[in-house]
């Protein structure tokens, strides 16, 4: 059995990251995770409590982890989620010192993120093209997402409040509570219209409900009900990509600076606190850069 304290403090963690912090509830169940995995290993050294953790536990569970094939990349998310929680005991004065502190980070390379082009968006926008209630709510989303770039958890929980049909912007507040405006176009404001006036009162039948999106039952729409929605529509349309929700925020970010958005600006509407987080999305893929260098080179 983990003993008490193990669990205590842990559990003083993790209500800490949610109390103070404010963070996710997705981001706290992946700070648990780690330190779950964390946990069942050094219980098998033979561990009593976190101020006996050492360095060297903590290189022998990266070496498991490397050993498991646990990715770099995935590994730096576990030391950064060890880090955290050593230095909250050591700053509560629950344990003397940090185990973490001379730890470096595995070198990973960043991988870029995966995005559709804009024929693609097109044809994902285009296969929802029903007339009845739950086609018209599944395009207004659809939409929406593709026109502000939001996290599918941040799109999903959207209160009614958060819309500004007239001045056509969104009140999104993203993680740790941090509060953005992202505006929307006339092509995301048209299905958005159409769904408020036809569609949501329909699926509510009298009910009440603070949320912007909502389902047959009258609550709000789910993350994982949402995905299936998109990876259907995917389908629908002829992609072969993986679909996710994640890849129109990804083609949001890329489609907006390949048309000469400036990367301050992109950032403020995906909500990065870190504007090295946006850079990624500078990227070009190979095919534009080919036809770009052939078309502009005098011997291309």
């Amino acid at each position: 059995m983990t003993p008490k304290a193990l669990l205590d403090f842990q559990d003083l963690f993790l209500h800490y990251l949610a109390a103070e912090r404010r963070l996710a509830a997705n981001t706290i169940l992946s700070y648990h995770s780690d330190l779950a995995s964390f946990l069942g290993f050094i219980e098998k050294s033979g561990v009593r409590g976190w101020c006996d953790v050492t360095t060297g536990h903590i290189r022998a569970y990266l070496a498991r982890c490397r050993g498991n094939g646990i990715s770099a990349r995935s590994n730096s998310r576990r030391i950064s989620t060890l880090r955290s929680f050593f230095r909250f005991l050591v700053s509560e004065d629950l344990i003397p010192s940090d185990p973490t502190s001379i730890i470096d980070l595995p070198k990973s390379g960043r991988s870029l993120p995966k995005v559709l082009s804009v024929s693609e968006v097109t044809a994902l926008l285009e296969a929802i093209d029903g007339s009845d209630p739950l086609s018209l709510r599944n395009a207004a989303m659809l939409y929406l997402l593709y026109a502000t770039g939001l996290r599918v958890t941040e799109l999903v929980s959207l209160p009614v409040v958060a819309l500004n049909m007239n001045a056509g912007f969104l009140r999104v507040l993203g993680k740790g509570s941090k509060e953005r405006l992202i505006p929307f176009g006339d092509a995301a404001r048209e299905k958005m219209e159409t769904y408020l006036k036809l569609v949501r009162s329909k699926l509510l039948k009298g009910r009440a409900s603070d949320f912007l999106f909502v389902t047959c039952r009258g609550t709000a729409m789910t993350r994982l009900r949402f995905w299936q929605i998109i990876r259907d529509a995917g389908f629908s349309a002829g992609i072969k990509k993986k679909i996710s929700p994640h890849i129109l925020r990804h083609s949001f970010a890329t489609h907006l600076l390949e048309h000469g958005a400036d990367l301050r600006s992109v950032q403020i509407m995906l909500g990065h606190s870190d504007i090295v987080t946006t850079q990624i999305y500078t990227h070009v893929d190979r095919d534009r850069l080919k036809s770009i260098h052939q078309k502009f080179h005098p011997r291309g």
